[in-house]
């Protein structure tokens, strides 16, 4: 009995360890914590999968669990005060200072947009607290974290939409004025989808003649800026990475437009692209944006383009689905649309899919003479910034967050 006791003790320990094994380059920091951080989110993916082969939940429904986890109620504390309120029907949660008697100073302001491909995360998870309260800190800054509607069961362009309404909302004077904000020192900023949302409500700002307000920067974290080529070389190398492997990201990127599961079919192959998108493809031709040494082992193959509209080229009935527009993929506006926008911050991660989204649009803006700070992790992988809180707290993302404060005291 008791040999078969150690027998299935050994049998269960060397089953646990080659399914947490994986085979992470050995630049990465703290790389045991990371496997077992995301064997986690693979089993939880696994089960996803599971629940929506047997038609008992849809993939992303199950994979909610991890805002779930990490949700908490946002209270004030002594520095900090914390309300949440609604902007234009938006929900938001607004951090602020705790004033001293007689002070009347304005104040920056940092509108904050959560990461989690548009269909999971949101401004009440911890991590995002503890981001808006070092801010708020360390920057005697207004921090106002939006909690814009999420797919799938609010496809493109609502979660847009919501994060336009609340930015323009809050970008009026009587507003800044109501938060003691200072016009002039106003920034946009996001990880991941919320870097998205961020590139693409700053360059429609710009764009709108009427606006008085002009944001001051935008800070892009590991963003993802296009839906046309999910065959980078970041796409490519870092497909079975941690934490976001190119399955999940295509799967994010499909159902942020349509439940249909053949246009996820057609991301995963990268044959997506219609006539009309395809055309637009140049402004994502890695071979031009992406630094020599970024290419790798890789060489340019412009995706594959079908006959007839998008989503029929996807295999999806209905209306076209929106590859082609840039509130969805920000990277395809053409140059003349870019001089114009605010200072830059844009954060790459080595060991991301996304890497390379990050970097060409950094080039781009430079090109169009936009002043931009691109700082790069060799080590850094996806999601980062936000494994602050016990036990997936890791080092490198204290440093990506002092980093980032830093820029933002120095810019805004």
């Amino acid at each position: 009995m008791r040999l078969g006791s150690v027998i299935l003790f050994v049998a269960f320990c060397s089953f646990t360890a080659y399914y947490v094994y994986e085979p992470i380059p050995e630049r990465i920091e703290e790389r045991w914590k990371l496997m077992l951080t995301n064997s986690f989110f693979r089993t939880l993916s696994h089960l996803a999968d599971l629940c929506e082969s047997a038609g008992l939940k849809d993939y992303m429904d199950v994979m909610y669990v991890i805002t779930l986890l990490e949700k908490i109620v946002p209270v004030s504390d002594e520095h900090v005060k914390v309300t949440e309120e609604k902007f234009d029907g938006v929900e938001v949660v607004l951090y602020q200072p705790k004033r001293q008697g007689g002070d009347a100073r304005l104040r920056r302001a940092v509108i904050y947009l959560h990461g989690g491909g548009w269909c999971l995360g949101s401004s009440r998870m911890s991590p995002y607290d503890l981001l808006a309260r070092k801010i708020v800190t360390e920057l005697d800054a207004v921090v106002l974290s939006v909690e814009y509607r999420l797919a799938p069961a609010h496809h493109f362009p609502v979660p847009y939409e919501d994060v336009h309404r609340v930015v323009k909302y809050f970008l009026q004077k009587g507003v800044l004025a109501q938060y003691s904000v200072d016009p002039g020192r106003v920034a946009v900023s996001g990880d991941s989808a919320g870097g998205n949302l961020a590139a693409a409500v700053s360059q429609q700002l710009q764009k709108e003649s009427g606006q008085q307000v002009k944001l001051r920067a935008q800070a892009l974290l590991y963003p993802v800026l296009q839906a046309l080529d999910l065959k980078t070389p970041s796409y490519q190398q870092n497909k079975d990475m941690p934490i976001l492997p190119r399955t999940l990201m295509v799967r994010f990127w499909s159902e942020y437009f349509t439940s249909n599961k053949a246009l996820f079919r057609a991301m995963m192959a990268n044959s997506h692209n219609s006539p009309e998108s395809s055309r637009l493809l140049k402004f994502v031709n890695w071979s031009a944006f992406l630094p020599e040494a970024y290419h790798k082992e890789y060489n340019y193959s412009a995706p594959a383009v079908a006959q007839g509209t998008e989503g029929e080229a996807a295999g999806v009935d209905g209306p076209s689905q929106s590859f082609a527009d840039p509130r969805a993929s920000p990277l395809l506006v053409p140059d003349a649309d870019l001089h114009s926008l605010p200072k830059a911050y844009i954060l790459t991660c080595e060991y991301d899919v996304l890497r390379d989204d990050g970097i060409m649009y950094a080039t781009r803006l430079r090109a169009a003479g936009v002043e931009v700070t691109h700082q790069h992790y060799d080590t850094g992988f996806h999601g980062a910034l936000m494994f602050t809180v016990w036990p997936t707290d890791f080092l490198i993302a204290r440093r990506m967050t002092d980093n980032y404060v830093k820029w933002l005291k120095d810019n805004l």
